[in-house]
């Protein structure tokens, strides 16, 4: 496939969730998350079909007649391409388990709810809905580049980048649910790891408790954020997940060289850490991979990730 369809299939699924985002934050539009959930599944779909066609990996339905491939196609004469929970099952996905399990519930949420009017769900799945986003984020920078990311593009109650605490939105609980979404999710969720129902990935949820103080410049704040070891945090309902704020490790360059050698990367090395993060232009303070401290630079665990992820790529098959 040519890169003009590839840039077209890109374009594409970053319109369909700047679509879903925009109508999920449309104070005039209803049944919300119904549309957010329709559109990112297109959205999700044209992404990873322009990952596949980037690797050149055949997503085509096709089978066998003899030694030759007979490709399915729409009567029309359309190559059928794969839906999303084909694209999920396949052994070459590049996703994480815990991305793929937040798109596994949106999808059989759609299968649950398409059919049927449903009551108001929004505030039930918004976790999965804003951890949808995020991960599309991600993913999407992932395998095209930076400069395609969505992140300085909308400041909504759906973001494309991780919440900061100015930001953080209020997760509740809706007695409205209909019984049948309320009996997926059990059973969806009884059979997940208990690694993943924890996950970022999966759940984007965040712990509030309301402030009251007669302290000058606190009046108007609504959200306190209390560490895990606050008492406090023992009364929190087990279903969210606390923020614990804590001083990120830092890294010298030379200390993430090292890192990466005693992972097998041998041939990694500074100039080449050094021409990686201005290839990235890591040190943007928007991208928060690290931060200036007395003219020396630092940088965060995010950052390493993202070295070994390029190490993996290049240096452990010999690149130079």
């Amino acid at each position: 496939m040519s890169i003009r369809r590839n840039s077209e299939l890109i374009n594409k699924s970053k319109e369909a969730m700047l679509a879903a985002v925009q109508l999920y934050n449309n104070p005039l539009i209803h049944f919300k998350s119904e549309n957010f959930i329709m559109l990112v599944i297109v959205a999700w779909t044209y992404l990873l079909h322009a990952y596949y066609n980037k690797e050149k990996i055949d997503h085509r339905y096709w089978e066998l007649r003899g030694k030759r491939k007979k490709y399915s196609k729409t009567k029309y004469g359309a190559y059928k391409h794969w839906e999303l929970g084909r694209c999920l099952s396949d052994k070459l996905c590049p996703l994480d388990n815990d991305t793929k399990s937040n798109l596994e519930f949106l999808i059989q949420i759609r299968n649950e709810i398409e059919h049927q009017k449903t009551d108001k769900i929004d505030e039930n799945i918004s976790a999965k809905l804003q951890a949808n986003a995020i991960n599309y984020n991600y993913y999407l920078c992932d395998f095209f580049g930076e400069r395609y990311s969505l992140a300085e593009q909308l400041a909504l109650s759906i973001q494309f980048s991780p919440i900061i605490t100015s930001q953080k939105e209020l997760l509740l609980n809706n007695d409205r649910l209909k019984d049948n979404v309320q009996k997926f999710i059990v059973d969806f969720e009884t059979n997940l790891d208990v690694g993943i129902l924890g996950s970022p990935k999966y759940s984007y949820k965040v712990c509030f408790v309301p402030i009251s103080t007669h302290k000058a410049g606190q009046a108007d704040r609504v959200i306190n954020f209390i560490s895990a070891e606050d008492p406090l945090a023992k009364n929190v309902n087990v279903e969210y997940a606390l923020l614990k704020e804590t001083e990120k490790k830092k890294y010298l360059p030379s200390e993430i060289v090292a890192q990466m050698k005693a992972e097998g990367f041998e041939k990694f090395n500074v100039p080449k850490h050094t021409k990686f993060w201005q290839e990235r232009d890591a040190r943007n303070p928007k991208k928060n991979y690290g931060v200036k401290i007395s003219k020396q630079w630092y940088w965060y665990d995010s950052w390493v990730q993202e070295v070994r992820k390029n190490c993996k790529k290049k240096y452990s098959r010999g690149v130079q």
